[in-house]
C-alpha cells in the first residue's frame, strides 16, 4: 500500500482546529487509497517539558526534523490549506518535490 503524510499548518490553530482538518484530510487520503503516516506527535517524548529536559533549543525545528524522517517512509505528500504560509510546510513543501513525491493539496 502507499503511504502519504500530512503537512499542515498549526501555528494560531486550536488543537480542534488542527484535529478536523487532520481527520478530513485522512479520510481523502485513505480514500484515494493511501495510508497516513503519522506526523502529528503528541506523546509524552515530543512534550515541552520533555524536550527541554533533552536540551532541545528551537523545538518547532524538532518537530519538522522527525516530519522529514517520516516524509521518508512516504509516496505522497498531502498538504492543507494555508500550507504556504506556513515555514515548516513550505519546507516539507520543498523537500517533496525535491525528492519526487506525488503532491496532493486539499481542495
Amino acid at each position: 500500500m502507499k503511504k502519504a503524510m500530512l503537512s499542515q499548518p498549526m501555528g494560531g490553530k486550536s488543537d480542534e482546529e488542527i484535529i478536523v482538518t487532520r481527520e478530513r484530510a485522512i479520510k481523502v487520503l485513505e480514500a484515494k487509497g493511501y495510508e497516513v503516516v503519522n506526523t502529528l506527535f503528541s506523546d509524552e517524548w515530543y512534550s515541552h517539558e520533555a524536550m527541554t529536559e533533552r536540551g532541545v533549543v528551537q523545538i518547532p525545528l524538532c518537530f519538522l526534523a522527525k516530519s522529514l524522517e517520516n516524509m521518508s517512509l512516504c509516496h505522497a505528500a498531502y498538504f492543507c490549506k494555508g500550507w504556504e504560509n506556513a515555514r515548516g510546510c513550505k519546507i516539507e513543501h520543498d523537500a517533496a518535490v525535491a525528492y519526487g513525491l506525488d503532491i496532493i493539496y486539499e481542495e
